[in-house]
């Protein structure tokens, strides 16, 4: 491939960075660096051959951390005309629908507490302040967090 993709040492650490972060939100390694490369590349869209070349792995592990994040809905690729190639790239114009999915979860999750402390106390169990703490908590995310949203729109308008 003689247009080969060139990091700079900055760029590099923070692929490492952003991989290290998303695997601590429990991503698979492979996939965590290909989220911080087309971060970071100074192409929008990378092909195959440019990540498995640039990150140093195998065609296996690229090809599932392009599948896993095309599923996942991080990203997505184009073609061009005459060029059999696919072209990699983030799905950042996503991020409201991501943010919505995650406070839809954080709602299916506090619904699932309230069930817990309710079984408990129906149990006779000991009454459990730190569940109380989060239910409550998630409460006030769930109701401030789309409120923040719309703030923040209008701000920019």
């Amino acid at each position: 491939m003689g247009n080969t993709l060139a990091l700079t040492e900055r760029q590099k650490e923070l692929v490492e960075k952003i991989g290290i972060f998303h695997e601590q939100s429990g991503m698979q390694p492979a996939a965590a660096r290909v989220m911080g490369l087309l971060f970071v590349a100074d192409k929008r869209e990378l092909t195959f051959d440019d990540i498995t070349e640039v990150l140093g792995i195998s065609k296996s592990a690229t090809s599932n951390a392009i599948n896993l994040l095309i599923q996942t809905d991080l990203i997505d690729y184009t073609t061009f005309s005459g060029d059999r190639k696919r072209y990699f790239r983030l799905k950042i114009t996503n991020w409201r629908e991501g943010l919505a999915r995650k406070i839809n979860h954080m709602t299916s999750m506090n619904t699932l507490f309230r069930e817990v402390l309710e079984a408990r106390k129906e149990t006779g169990a000991a009454e459990d302040e730190k569940l109380e703490e989060l239910i409550d908590f998630l409460n006030y995310v769930n109701q401030e967090l789309p409120k923040m949203v719309e703030r923040w729109e209008a701000r920019r308008r």
